[in-house]
């Protein structure tokens, strides 16, 4: 769709009464955040893009997740 046909993907806005069908047109954009009808910001949402936009999220907790290291301790005792 249009929305796609770019090499970038940092965000998008969604506007729409029926909630639902703009969930489901949101749900299909290629872009790091989708902002639906004009919501507040919300500094726990992960922020980043899609494609030439970046890699990698800041804010919430992927922002976090990008400095630690998954350690998996296996056994008994």
């Amino acid at each position: 769709a249009i929305a796609n046909d770019t090499v970038y993907g940092l965000g998008a806005h969604v506007q729409g009464q029926d909630i639902e069908q703009a969930r489901s047109v949101a749900s299909r954009i290629r872009a790091g955040q989708v902002h639906l009808n004009y919501p507040a910001w919300n500094p726990m949402a992960p922020f980043g893009g899609y494609k030439r936009s970046g890699n990698g999220r800041e804010y919430g907790v992927h922002g976090f997740e990008e400095y630690l290291e998954t350690k998996a301790i296996v056994g008994f005792g």
